[in-house]
């Protein structure tokens, strides 16, 4: 067994993902765009309560929130978090409560994420603050409380990003190499969207443990590029550390573009609609305008720019968040 397998191995896991995820060709998205060859991993589809990446890092979380013998799990986002809805899915799933705590202020409607995630029996809290950063300390007020009543909480931290959560993507390095030697695919790079930055953090000490020469792209959905790249070159090195490999990370290898995230973290733009569309007319598969529409519509643009040949390949991971596909009305997809 490889050596990183080896290290991942030692760390305990809940098995909850249904893996490995497919690998799959995009050939008219590819011939659409008069690009690269298109490949998407398809981690929309890990299989707990609507999937997406979230569920990875998860499985190291649960695992040990299991063995600490907690009974509730503690966590939370904005009221579209992917995250929190897979962190109720994991809590339904081993049986375990569940505190989802969102910032600001009710809506009065509740749909897409959050509707599934109170589907799944979880508490919800609201901070009143729209600063994401209120979820932060509302966390850490929850535990004490429930402490305080005899109850044995564990705290998964916003967006699951943490040297624990990012060990998901270290395995999916190792998976996605050996699709990739069984699709005889050589790949250039693997694009993402970049959002708490664990996803692309753990790809890339993945693929630096395994010496494999693909760059790992992010294109930034909710902070600036410095704060990406520093938040990203953090846990990648934690991860490293904490496998006891023997890679080093410098700066030079984070990778992170800007341009995608128009008014704000959460607010679609009319190049994410537009790649949303695309990719669906084309593949049949559904982006998400929080991340993946965003990173879909950064890499069209980079096509466009002249920056990939068509003799190129490239990996294009989705990281899941179809849900928010069904709250409000769907104007912004309005061509």
């Amino acid at each position: 067994m490889d050596r990183t397998a080896l290290a991942l191995a030692a760390i305990p896991r809940t098995s909850l993902a249904l893996l490995p995820t497919p690998l799959v060709a995009a050939p008219r998205l590819s011939a659409a765009l008069e690009g690269p060859q298109i490949w998407i991993k398809r981690d929309d589809l890990t299989g707990l309560g609507l999937g997406g990446n979230k569920v990875r890092g998860l499985e190291f979380f649960l695992a040990d929130a299991l063995a600490q013998h907690a009974d509730t799990l503690v966590t939370g986002g904005g009221p579209q978090s992917n995250h929190v809805r897979a962190t109720a899915a994991a809590a339904a799933r081993t049986g375990l409560a569940m505190v989802a705590i969102y910032c600001g202020l009710p809506s009065g409607r509740v749909e897409g994420n959050e509707r599934l995630t109170r589907l799944l029996g979880a508490e919800v809290q609201y901070t009143g603050d729209p600063d994401r950063a209120s979820v932060d300390r509302r966390i850490g007020d929850v535990v004490v409380h429930l402490r305080s009543i005899g109850r044995r909480p564990y705290a998964i931290p916003r967006g699951g990003a943490s040297p624990l959560g990012v060990l998901g993507y270290v395995w999916t390095a190792l998976e996605l190499a050996q699709q990739c030697a069984a699709c005889h695919v050589t790949p250039q790079a693997v694009l993402l969207a970049t959002g708490s930055g664990g996803t692309q953090a753990g790809l890339l000490a993945g693929c630096r443990a395994l010496a494999l020469p693909w760059r790992v792209e992010g294109f930034t959905v909710s902070r600036t590029v410095r704060e990406a790249q520093a938040r990203v070159l953090a846990l990648a090195r934690t991860a490293i550390e904490q496998l006891h490999l023997a890679p080093s990370i410098s700066s030079d290898d984070v990778i992170v573009h800007d341009g995608v995230i128009g008014a704000g973290y959460g607010l679609p733009t009319r190049d994410g609609a537009a790649a949303i569309r695309r990719v669906a007319e084309t593949e049949a598969i559904f982006l998400d305008p929080t991340y993946t529409g965003k990173a879909m519509a950064g890499l069209m643009a980079h096509i466009q720019d002249g920056r990939w040949r068509r003799d190129e390949t490239i990996i294009f991971l989705h990281t899941g968040g179809e849900p928010a596909l069904l709250a409000g009305d769907g104007s912004w997809l309005a061509a």
